[in-house]
């Protein structure tokens, strides 16, 4: 061998070259292969993707397989806008289509998602899958609102427990208690009641517990409370609870009268005519005691339904939510008063308001149309009127701007030299000719019509409403405001009421009394 390799050199350059050779045969062949490699394994993937998403059988065709890839293979093109467009298409197509009989929903959109993985759809069944979902949520969300409406509606038309435990304790304490059942106000004090010297608030109401709240809080803010003197009206069954309420909780030195509507000899059905219409009309009968759940359109905006189910409220055919009209007769010896809600809170004097001019005007109230949000302070006549209705779209300007009940300056001398009361009788009895299609019961869409021309714009920050109906409502004007309404469903002595607007009610009830403590009725 070292012979072969020293004096042969011509077999050692042949071996080298044989060995070079072989080895640069083996560097093209791999380098070769890895191209090929690099090429083609992207396209494999690819297509590995699509058969996986889409199924083997949705596209085992050259065409089509040519169709999906061939745009990609000449130049990468991104194709997304044609994706989205077949999408859009797919979309268009189900949606004028029924959804398929016996199609499983899934009641999430992870499980949404694990059934598109686990079954493969095709972009039409996926497509409908995604519309009978949307659309079983649609309708969940709509009966979840329907529900939580109807329950609002029910909590706020509902007596608390509280509140009723009160009223039958008292009434209790007012036949056996002759302390309860002292003259109010006491015989010397009498003669203050017709006394036009003092400020003279009206209350009507049948909840003794927001009575309290509304005298207390008067007396409270009042830089006089020896000039006030509370005339508060109860109907029959609540009289005795709230005469031994005020008998047995001094309010000195302001005055409270408590009266029945039984010891007005004024009200009789000759003087109060819609006292017989609203108990015999048979739509009113239908509209507050027939079946109006099932008849409810579930397709109706949430707010046009929660107003239909506020304006059902037993309270709106109460007397004593009518009475209001009828306080020049009522008060003959009156000639100025303020008529106060019972859902009201006083925070400052009123005094002022006894010193404004109303310039031979009737009403001074706060306007409802000079505010900037949706629901509080935005009201006018065509939030009130069916407008649809011939008769009212004849005399009524739908942006006319309403006004607020619950803190009214009452001119009542300037009132008995009008037609008020009996304008509003009359617009009381068009709505019931017209089937109560012209405004949804109320008292105050006719006080609107009646009032017209009457009314002299106070200041805003007198009386702020909206409290029972507007989370958002700005706890720093509520701060600043005269007087706070909680008018709307969430009233303040009721659990559904807004957290962080109670306080400013319940620090005027008093919660050591016995007979609150007795009832449970605790701070919320």
């Amino acid at each position: 061998m070292r012979l072969i390799t020293i004096s042969n050199n011509n077999v050692f350059i042949d071996l080298m070259k044989i060995t070079v050779a072989a080895t640069h045969i083996s560097y093209r062949t791999l380098f070769r292969t890895i191209l090929i490699l690099a090429f083609f394994l992207p396209f494999i993937f690819i297509l590995t993707a699509l058969f996986t998403l889409e199924g083997v059988d949705k596209c085992s065709s050259f065409d089509c397989l040519g169709r999906r890839l061939g745009p990609r293979l000449l130049g990468r093109v991104d194709d997304s806008g044609r994706l989205v467009r077949e999408l859009y298409k797919t979309l268009n197509q189900v949606n004028g289509e029924e959804i398929p009989d016996g199609l499983k929903l899934p009641d999430s959109f992870s499980q949404l998602v694990s059934e598109m993985n686990n079954n493969q759809y095709d972009a039409k069944t996926f497509a409908f899958m995604l519309r009978a979902t949307v659309e079983k949520f649609e309708r969940e969300i709509r009966e979840s609102k329907f529900s939580e409406l109807m329950n609002k509606h029910f909590a706020a038309s509902s007596i608390t427990r509280g509140i009723h435990c009160l009223s039958l304790r008292l009434t209790n304490e007012y036949s056996s208690n002759a302390h309860a059942r002292r003259q109010l106000p006491t015989p010397e004090l009498l003669p203050v009641v017709s006394n036009k010297s003092y400020h003279h608030f009206i209350l009507s109401t049948d909840n003794i517990l927001a009575a309290s709240v509304v005298v207390t809080s008067a007396i409270e803010s009042s830089l006089r409370p020896d000039k006030i003197v509370f005339h508060i009206i109860t109907d029959k069954k609540t009289y005795a609870g709230m005469h031994a309420w005020f008998a047995l909780n001094h309010v000195s030195p302001a005055i409270v009268e408590v009266k029945g509507v039984h010891q007005f000899d004024w009200l009789t059905r000759e003087n109060v005519p819609l006292l017989e219409d609203v108990e015999n009309h048979k739509d009113i009968k239908n509209f507050y005691h027939s079946s109006h759940i099932a008849d409810a359109n579930l397709s109706d905006t949430t707010r046009k339904f929660a107003f239909t189910l506020q304006a059902r409220s037993p309270k709106y055919i109460s007397l004593l939510n009518h009475l209001r009209i009828y306080l020049p007769e009522l008060f003959p010896d009156l000639d100025k008063v303020i008529f106060l809600d019972d859902d009201v809170v006083i925070q400052k004097d009123l005094s002022p308001l006894w010193e404004i001019d109303l310039h031979g005007k009737v009403n001074g109230a706060v306007e409802t149309c000079r505010g900037e949000g949706e629901w509080v302070m935005s009201k006018r006549f065509k939030n009130y009127f069916n407008f649809s209705h011939p008769i009212i779209a004849k005399h009524l300007d739908p942006n006319e701007c309403a006004w607020g009940y619950g803190m009214n300056i009452f001119d009542l001398r300037a009132w008995r030299k009008t037609k008020i009361t009996e304008t509003y009788h009359h617009w009381f009895k068009e709505n019931l000719m017209s089937n109560l299609t012209m405004w949804k019961l109320g008292t105050l869409p006719p006080s609107l019509i009646a009032f017209k021309g009457h009314i002299h714009p106070v200041d805003s920050s007198w009386h702020m409403l909206g409290l029972g109906y507007q989370r958002k409502t700005n706890v720093e004007n509520v701060k600043k405001a005269a007087v706070i309404h909680y008018n709307g469903q969430l009233k303040p002595w009721l659990p559904i009421g807004f957290e962080h607007l109670r306080p400013f009610w319940t620090k005027y009830v008093n919660y050591s009394n016995d007979f609150v403590r007795n009832c449970h009725i605790l701070e919320l």
